[in-house]
């Protein structure tokens, strides 16, 4: 079994350098640097690809030109062929995330696979078409299907990342993103309710009950950083600190 290797991204025919550069930089984003080029319209290398790629040049300076398609995926085991234009032939479709995880998978045992781009204008012809395993379709408005090529590379490059990284869906960052603990928090709503209860705030007597309860309720919600439960025992303990000074 050959090491795992992420997948070839193939621009097919594509017509402006600008278009080569940003879908450089859009790879680069995401960790791919294999792009292969079958007969870039205006010749390779192309000054305004490297313009675009703002520090993806590296990638430029490894990508592989061919003059076939067939060239370009003959090492592959699995080949992609992004379209949103329906075609006469029989194949799965796919969308990007199932794309890009069917293809985790086989590279994960050893596939080679590679991802084809048609070229700005019309997109892929049928013959291009023939030489793929599957169809990876964008739903997008029917009225507007087009996609950029830049933006259909930063599309899978990025569903790639995903099905490869292991990332939390949210998360708390900063300089002091320490959670409180739910010992602290009980604390403060000690500190908050025994003030609030010397101000008069839980009256009438017949609420006070369902007024404390929703009053823990609300600290409880709240995602509170110990920085956060400090500040808010500061704050109290100024505003009484100035009453008393009043």
């Amino acid at each position: 079994m050959s090491d795992p290797v992420a997948p070839a991204f193939v621009l097919i025919r594509p017509q402006m350098g600008e278009n080569i550069g940003a879908s450089a930089r859009a790879m680069w984003n995401f960790g791919l640097d294999r792009m292969r080029l079958v007969t870039p319209r205006d010749g390779w290398p192309n000054p305004s690809a490297v313009a675009l790629a703002s520090g993806a040049g590296r990638l430029l300076d490894g990508a592989q030109v061919f003059e076939k398609v067939a060239e370009a995926v003959s090492d592959c085991t699995y080949v992609y062929a992004t379209t949103a234009r329906p075609r006469e032939l029989t194949k799965p479709v796919l969308t990007p995330e199932a794309a890009m995880r069917d293809a985790a998978a086989r590279v994960a045992t050893g596939e080679r696979v590679a991802v084809m781009f048609g070229p700005e204008r019309a997109g892929m012809e049928n013959e291009d078409i023939a030489r793929a395993s599957a169809i990876v379709t964008v739903d997008v408005n029917p009225d507007f299907p087009s996609i950029n090529l830049a933006q259909c590379v930063l599309l899978l490059a990025y569903e790639w990342r995903r099905a490869t990284h292991e990332a939390l869906p949210e998360r708390l960052e900063g300089q002091r993103t320490d959670l409180a603990t739910r010992l602290e928090i009980e604390r403060l709503g000690d500190h908050y309710e025994e003030r609030l209860d010397e101000a008069g705030f839980f009256f009438p007597a017949t609420k006070a009950e369902g007024m404390r309860l929703n009053l823990r309720n609300l600290w409880s919600r709240l995602p509170l950083t110990q920085a956060d439960v400090q500040m808010l025992h500061g704050m109290l303990r100024q505003m009484i600190r100035w009453k008393e000074r009043g």
